[in-house]
């Protein structure tokens, strides 16, 4: 792309992307999470011309995890592309841990150095370089685990990290138009050797599910997944608050525990019911519930005929009168203060 000639179209959607995101921010400098691929590459050039344009200060955070040869050379790199395109660039080497398995422990580890360069700068929010691809390939993921509706609803556009506020501003691009607008501002992106990795499901999912898809059904799957997702992400909320309006009224601390009237529960539909089940059980004890582990709980309201305690993770529920008890398991009740 020539400075004096017409602007790219690919550059033009990252831009407006950003520059709505911007806009809605409070004062603040903003981060971005920048690991050299085409995504956050193509956000942190939109980012930096958007943010130059208002007098914001933009940082790229590159975090290292030195789980590859040569990590810290892709890092260096990441950082001098953001420091080219205006950006002030920090670098992050990070020890990964091992609790949830490799590409768990990794994305906490990055996620709390984000969180802490956010914090060091003030920042009004960390920006995500995720496009609609990842959008949708988190839904098809969660439909082939038969994933409830938190986990069909993909990553959301806005959510918060540690209290900050995190934002994906290309969340609605194509995953092509990363890559055209890196290619349009003479940008080379670092090209991750894992998404090439079939070991990786989700990588399968990219290269292989998504385009049979397309190929098979026509083009517009991913844009389909995206909508099923906002949509879910839409019912998901009204549920949320209709719990949060009815959740007092339905549940009382009970000895070593909590407990919610089966009454209540009964005059519920199934889909609400459930959903009041699983917040109580996430609420008091900070576990989550299976889908299995769910109907057996509403058994116990709607199917009652003098079955025992349920073993659940994290907690116990049993039956005793009109009410349902949730109580911490024997071994446990020390841990919450309780003799």
């Amino acid at each position: 792309m020539r400075p004096d000639g017409p602007l790219d179209p690919a550059v033009a959607e990252t831009r407006v992307a950003v520059r709505r995101v911007l806009d809605d921010l409070p004062a603040g400098a903003v981060v971005v999470a920048l690991s050299g691929g085409a995504d956050s590459l193509a956000l942190a050039a939109a980012t930096a011309f958007e943010a130059r344009t208002r007098g914001v200060r933009a940082l790229s955070v590159t975090v290292d995890h030195a789980l590859q040869p040569g990590s810290a050379d892709i890092a260096a790199t990441a950082a001098r592309q953001a420091a080219g395109l205006g950006l002030d660039p920090i670098i992050v080497r990070v020890e990964v841990g091992s609790g949830g398995g490799p590409e768990a422990a990794a994305r906490e580890a990055r996620f709390r150095a984000l969180a802490v360069a956010a914090r060091d700068a003030s920042a009004a929010a960390i920006l995500l370089g995720h496009t609609l691809d990842d959008l949708a390939e988190t839904v098809l993921l969660g439909l082939a685990r038969g994933s409830g509706t938190a986990s069909l609803q993909g990553m959301a556009s806005h959510s918060e990290l540690r209290g900050i506020p995190l934002v994906r501003p290309l969340l609605g691009l194509r995953r092509e138009a990363a890559r055209a607008a890196c290619a349009a501002q003479g940008l080379t992106p670092w090209h991750d050797p894992h998404n090439d990795d079939d070991r990786y499901t989700r990588v399968r999912v990219r290269r292989h599910v998504l385009p049979v898809l397309e190929a098979e059904l026509g083009p517009g799957v991913a844009e389909a997944l995206a909508r099923t997702a906002e949509q879910l992400r839409e019912d998901t909320d009204a549920f949320a608050e209709m719990i949060d309006e009815t959740i007092e009224d339905v549940v009382e601390h009970a000895e070593a525990g909590i407990s919610v009237s089966v009454a209540a529960l009964a005059a519920n539909p199934a889909a609400l019911r459930h959903r009041i089940i699983r917040h109580v059980v996430a609420s008091e004890f900070g576990t989550s519930l299976s889908r299995a582990h769910t109907l057996e709980v509403a058994r116990l309201v709607t199917d009652w005929s003098g079955q025992g305690p349920l073993d659940l993770p994290g907690c116990r529920a049993r039956r005793v009168g009109t009410r349902i008890e949730f109580t911490a398991p024997l071994d446990r009740l020390g841990e919450r203060g309780e003799t």
